[in-house]
């Protein structure tokens, strides 16, 4: 994977911890600077992990299935991509009364939750030429910058950025999943 493919995979796989930020920060009351880090720290520290996980259970499994792996990359991309898609265009939930502070578990859950797709990528990038660790830190700061971002105009723009954003993360994961298949046939 070059370093353009690298980049924007590590912001599509925070499009969904950014929309989970804007509904964070629109359930927060006045959420400040310092709450919007520690909320991407902690998504972003989890979204970094998740994706090591995956290559490291993915390259277990790489020597059996080296001549469809392409296969394998394409078709995990394109269906964590369309369930992005779907996510970010079904309805929306109804809103609870502000707080002033989520707590760190519960920010942890919804971490992990959203890094789940980051864990499957990981699988599907054992399968090609790639190095994991640049991944999972660009994935990670992708992720930290985007859930901080996404808690501080959370209160302004309410859930309607945080969908948008996620079926374009969506449509980006479907596109690098035929840019592999692409490349690999091609060659």
């Amino acid at each position: 994977m070059n370093a353009l493919s690298t980049i924007v995979l590590a912001f599509a796989m925070s499009t969904d911890a950014f929309a989970a930020a804007v509904g964070k920060g629109a359930a927060l009351h006045k959420p400040r600077l310092s709450e919007a880090l520690r909320t991407g720290m902690i998504f972003g520290v989890i979204e970094a992990i998740t994706p090591v996980i995956g290559w490291a259970l993915g390259s277990m499994a790489a020597q059996f299935v080296q001549d469809w792996d392409h296969w394998i990359a394409f078709g995990m991309l394109c269906i964590l991509g369309a369930m992005m898609i779907r996510n970010g265009l079904g309805a929306d939930k109804e809103e609870a009364a502000p707080v002033g502070r989520h707590s760190f578990w519960l920010l942890a859950a919804t971490g992990f939750a959203t890094s789940i797709d980051a864990m499957a990528v990981g699988v599907s990038l054992a399968f090609i030429d790639n190095n994991i660790a640049v991944t999972a830190l660009a994935i990670g700061l992708a992720t930290m910058l985007m859930v901080t971002l996404g808690v501080m105009i959370g209160r302004l723009v309410g859930n309607v950025a945080g969908k948008r954003a996620e079926v374009l993360g969506g449509l980006a994961l479907i596109g690098i999943g035929a840019t592999i298949l692409y490349e690999h046939l091609k060659a």
